[in-house]
């Protein structure tokens, strides 16, 4: 319908336009289309204004550039329209005469796109280098990306900690129901201060990931040897996220960025509770089976899942099955502590030593242990863990 309506209004001469059925049919269409955008619930044609003075530059900036591109898009096609009507084939019959060429036109049209360019990079300059000033910066925080995971280290807080998908694999398997941040929740959330300059120095240890928060209008890629630098001054409390936009292997999409920007007490309150080694929690002076095996699980399905699959009967040779292993079943739970904390060279099982904290490694070994009809009924304990570290001076960050 609507390729007929541009078809037959292109065709027609100009008397036939007013009076003829078929431009009330065309209206009429038209018509009908718009009468269902109110049935959207939410959609979204432009970018947001953000939460930091970049951001609002940002979008000042995209709508500056918008207005250009409008107006000469309405000068543009409106002189094609006007000459498709104007000098349409069917008004003139026979020999039509050649072209001129007119140098002052061809003047005006390249020194008009010259000026229409020095107006676009004017204020894209002063965004670009407000974009790039890192100097004098309250908080300090690095971002290191790896498969499939973002590190923090707030350089000088002295802490450090990894962030990972927190959604359940149940969801991810479509054997449970979605939430609401299906995909966009973390076990550990950035923390920033608002009102307060935030440094980010953002790499990675393996492949190309891409650290990116639309609100801060921050995007940054995270590459192997390079440091790159970004910047945000957050006015708003909240919660934002972001996700890995650079595509990074078959779990790219389960890279989520959730930053909770809280007031400066309580950034000190947070700071003063993970000073230091990000270690293990409250929960251990009551560390039992069932404690150890409803926290195994999570980090099992965080950290382990992908490579050994999620009912430990791994992936093919190059990822072994945990089932009914010898690494799990039979030796001593010390051995099994001691592979995770080194990794294995050559292969895919790299060191957890700098990944997990104490508790959270005893959890998952102690599931690894016990679950899949396991049943070794070892517990192992967060002391545990820790005298293994210092035997094989593998230190936790």
């Amino acid at each position: 319908m609507a390729f007929n309506c541009i078809k037959w209004v292109y065709t027609a001469n100009m008397d036939s336009l007013v009076n003829n059925y078929k431009i009330r049919r065309c209206l009429a269409a038209g018509l009908l289309l718009l009468a269902g955008l109110p049935a959207r619930a939410e959609w979204q044609l432009n970018m947001t204004p953000g939460v930091t003075p970049i951001s609002r530059d940002v979008f000042d900036l995209h709508m500056i550039i918008m207005g250009f591109c409008l107006v000469i898009a309405i000068i543009v096609y409106g002189a094609l329209i006007y000459s498709m009507f104007k000098f349409r084939h069917s008004k003139y019959k026979g020999d039509v005469g050649d072209t001129h060429e007119h140098l002052w036109l061809e003047i005006v049209w390249t020194v008009i796109p010259f000026f229409i360019l020095a107006g676009m990079a004017w204020p894209a300059t002063n965004v670009l280098i407000r974009m790039n000033d890192f100097s004098e910066a309250d908080v300090t925080v690095k971002v290191t990306g790896s498969q499939w995971k973002w590190q923090y280290e707030y350089l000088d807080q002295n802490i450090s900690f990894f962030s990972r998908l927190k959604t359940p694999l149940d969801q991810i398997y479509n054997q449970g129901p979605k939430t609401e941040w299906y995909l966009l929740e973390v076990d550990n959330p950035v923390v920033l201060p608002i009102n307060q300059k935030v440094r980010f120095l953002v790499t990675s240890t393996d492949v190309i990931h891409s650290w990116w928060v639309p609100a801060f209008s921050v995007k940054r890629d995270a590459i192997p040897g390079f440091l790159h630098e970004a910047v945000a001054y957050i006015e708003e409390p909240g919660t934002y996220r972001g996700q890995c936009a650079e595509l990074c292997g078959v779990n790219h999409g389960f890279m989520p960025i959730v930053v909770q920007a809280v007031s400066q007490p309580e950034f000190d309150s947070w700071v003063a509770k993970h000073e230091g080694q990000y270690k293990y929690e409250q929960a251990v002076s009551d560390w039992n089976m069932m404690t150890a095996l409803e926290r195994g699980k999570q980090v099992y399905e965080q950290n382990c899942a992908g490579c050994h699959g999620f009912n430990g009967e791994g992936i093919g040779k190059l990822f072994p099955a945990l089932k009914g292993s010898s690494v799990a079943v039979g030796g001593n739970p010390d051995e099994h502590i001691d592979l995770v904390l080194r990794g294995v060279k050559g292969s895919a099982m790299q060191s957890y030593a700098n990944q997990l904290t104490d508790a959270d490694m005893a959890a998952v070994i102690t599931y690894e242990r016990n679950a899949w009809e396991n049943n070794t009924g070892d517990l192992v304990t967060p002391d545990q863990v820790k005298k293994r570290r210092q035997a094989i001076q593998v230190v936790q960050k």
